[in-house]
């Protein structure tokens, strides 16, 4: 079983105080990829002593310390999700800003071989898709 976002904290140094140890929490089981108004909304229902500007400090603390990733999805406000070593790419549904995680083995190969045709190796990547869903038949 993989590290909690907690867990990962405690090993990289991070000081827990008990709010971030909540927003910590909140985003470990975190299922969908929130942006720091709908972290803030869930956490406050735990705590809501917790300010918005403390969500934003501990997001961007977290994301210093490689504990999150921030997606700038096109059209739409940041978004967090753990940093698991588990590659996947993300396919976004521009009407209901849906994102769906996928690894497809076609894709991953052939992004090694357009880096290879102009003489790269390939070290990292990132790929968005956009779309919307097609109208059932």
């Amino acid at each position: 079983m993989s590290e909690t976002i907690e867990q990962k904290c405690i090993s990289k140094g991070v000081k827990l105080t008990e709010q971030r140890k909540i927003i910590a929490k909140v985003m470990s089981e975190s299922s969908d990829h929130p942006d720091v108004d709908e972290l803030y909304n869930r956490v406050s229902k735990i705590d809501p002593k917790i300010s918005i500007a403390t969500v934003y400090r501990t997001v961007k603390l977290f994301e210093e310390f490689g504990i999150l990733t921030k997606h700038e999805f096109k059209g739409g406000k940041a978004r967090y999700e753990e940093l698991n070593e588990g590659h996947h790419d993300h396919l976004i549904d521009l009407k209901t800003g849906e994102i769906i995680e996928f690894v497809d083995e076609k894709i991953e190969e052939l992004q090694k071989q357009v880096a290879e045709k102009y003489g790269y190796t390939l070290v990292d990547h990132k790929l968005e898709l956009y779309g919307v869903k097609k109208k059932s038949q």
